[in-house]
């Protein structure tokens, strides 16, 4: 608060030093602009989020080299002979909050999508990643290998132009898509004017690895390693252990991340694409480490339509979770399974971080880390 106070006082002194120099007029438009600033401050209910460093950093990957010389002479040759290519890494952008009194948080995306979506939603509210900042966490917000400014790959993919958006739309749990209208589902949180619907979709990422539009040969292990890496080199920051939020495709990784570092402090699985079988390697490396774990499951798979496929792979996936949680607990781990409609938490998709109520649920996962991670 002070560092802030005394940022304004600058910020004053050097308005009124303009306003000497140049009349009172400009005085005048800062004052209005002040104004204005404070209006809206009030009108968010929030204060100014106060970051005291941010940056960007690639973690993990690999590089491949050619066979043969490279020739400084001839750098237009098409083999590649004798050169590099560094690929297959994770691209992390983090934030350091000014009032830091929490565990850092390592963010990855599910499938299709970026670290854009837990920057912001799909109408414009405030994102997971301020959100967690305000409580006290450093966010390290992930682009996973092949996707988004992590795109360069050891592999070749396939960029579809297909047009599946509605498909996602409804694989989702937004709701059906009916005569070329978005129709959510009753009591939905999911913001549904049609620039938010459009915005939603733009964010859909390509990735650059892959030929199946399915996703069906993601490399999770790839995926895994690089985030592994980036857990590492939060450690290596910051001397704390991360708590690693995961969504959709990205839970896989998220367990299999657990074999190449000890510094996770706990996994938060937002709506994983399902959890590891007791007799996994993911299973086990999980639980030597005895990582505390919660799952976040949304409304629509219970009470979802049975006609629309969706709703029964959803209530299989989710059981996955539910079967991991009574073989950790059983022998002493720490997990829960949160049905967030019986908590009284209603109208969630499988995109919650980026719905009306994405505070509400943001505030719940942060009273879970304050009572189960050390």
């Amino acid at each position: 608060m002070k560092k802030q106070r005394r940022i304004a006082a600058l910020l004053l002194s050097g308005v009124m030093s303009l306003s000497m120099l140049a009349g009172n007029s400009v005085f005048a438009e800062e004052a209005t602009a002040s104004e204005a600033a404070a209006q809206t401050s009030e009108a968010t209910g929030s204060e100014p989020l106060v970051i005291a460093d941010q940056g960007i950093f690639s973690a993990g990957g690999i590089t491949v080299t050619s066979e043969g010389i490279f020739d400084p002479e001839n750098q237009w040759e098409e083999t590649g002979a004798g050169q590099t290519a560094h690929v297959d890494h994770a691209n992390v952008l983090y934030q350091i909050p000014a009032e830091e009194t929490g565990l850092p948080m390592v963010f990855l995306h599910g499938y299709g999508q970026s670290r854009m979506g837990w920057m912001t939603t799909p109408d414009g509210r405030e994102g997971w990643s301020d959100m967690f900042l305000r409580m006290g966490h450093s966010v390290f917000l992930v682009d996973q290998p092949r996707r988004g400014e992590a795109g360069a790959t050891s592999v070749s993919g396939e960029i579809s132009t297909k047009t599946l958006d509605q498909r996602w739309y409804t694989q989702f749990r937004i709701g059906r898509w009916e005569n070329g209208e978005s129709v959510v589902n009753e009591g939905s949180q999911f913001p549904n004017d049609e620039e938010s619907v459009d915005q939603f979709f733009r964010q859909m990422t390509p990735d650059t690895g892959m030929t199946s539009d399915m996703g069906s040969d993601f490399d999770n292990e790839v995926v895994a390693q690089a985030l592994a890496a980036t857990v590492e080199e939060v450690y290596e920051r910051t001397g704390k252990d991360s708590i690693l939020v995961t969504h959709s495709q990205g839970g896989g990784p998220g367990w299999t991340a657990a074999k190449y570092t000890e510094h996770i402090a706990a996994i938060v699985a937002i709506e994983p694409g399902g959890a590891p079988a007791v007799d996994s390697e993911d299973y086990q490396a999980v639980t030597e480490q005895n990582i505390p774990v919660t799952f976040y499951f949304g409304d629509y798979i219970d009470n979802g339509d049975p006609a629309i496929q969706a709703t029964g792979m959803w209530q299989a996936m989710r059981q996955t979770c539910y079967d991991f949680e009574e073989a950790y607990t059983a022998q002493g781990g720490n997990c829960t399974v949160v049905d967030l409609p019986q908590e009284g938490i209603t109208g969630n998709s499988h995109f919650m971080f980026q719905e009306l109520n994405n505070d509400v649920i943001a505030e719940h996962i942060e009273n879970w880390i304050l009572e189960n991670v050390e």
